[in-house]
């Protein structure tokens, strides 16, 4: 492989987990998830949310992403969106489970777990303003093709972000199994509730433009 391209996947990776250890909406929804349902369903979001930043690194590759950018329209329009359904997840969150229903499976929690990760990526502009304003910097000219580029660099961040987000994940779960009691769900569940409310305000303040 080419010395210099070598070079910036390096810099472009270590830029990728610097930006992914900064406390973000993602993390903050995987621990609240994790906390309200265990590792399971915070796995499975994991997995949502990895094949939509695998998504807009494709639209980045394709130059579908940049239309988004540079369209105020449709960035507006995924943005708010993005604000609605997180307080969605948490109007969710206060309602769910209540006392002498039984939960549902861990297969259905973990579908639905999937599906969320994956909308709340879909929905956030900010990740095709990543693959927009950071990694066209670690492009080399003359190299490979731009698009392979854009494509190798997509896994490496996808890959970062996934590795970042179980890490979460697990921190969160040796939790769970201290919270999981009747006389506590209520309480923390309403609790998580409101922090998916912090991150809906969180989201729209980060994301304007």
């Amino acid at each position: 492989m080419n010395e210099a391209l070598l070079s910036s996947l390096w810099a472009f990776a270590l830029a990728s987990l610097i930006v992914e250890l900064i406390p973000g909406p993602n993390q903050t929804y995987l621990a609240a998830l994790t906390l309200n349902h265990g590792m399971r369903a915070g796995f499975a979001a994991v997995a949502g949310i990895a094949i939509g930043l695998g998504v807009y690194g494709m639209a980045a590759a394709l130059g579908v992403a940049a239309i988004v950018h540079e369209s105020d329209f449709l960035y507006q329009l995924l943005r708010w969106a993005g604000v609605l359904y997180f307080l969605w997840l948490a109007w969710d969150s206060w309602h769910d489970e209540p006392d002498g229903k039984v939960e549902a499976s861990s297969d259905a929690r973990a579908a639905q777990s999937f599906r969320r990760g994956l909308i709340t990526n879909l929905l956030n502009p900010k990740a095709a303003i990543f693959y927009i304003s950071v990694l066209p910097g670690f492009i080399v000219p003359g190299a490979i093709s731009v698009f392979a580029q854009t494509v190798l660099m997509s896994v490496i961040y996808v890959s970062i972000a996934t590795a970042t987000h179980v890490a979460v994940v697990l921190l969160a779960g040796r939790l769970y199994r201290f919270l999981d009691d009747p006389r506590y769900r209520v309480p923390v569940r309403r609790g998580i509730a409101l922090v998916l409310v912090g991150v809906a305000i969180w989201f729209l303040l980060a994301s304007a433009r």
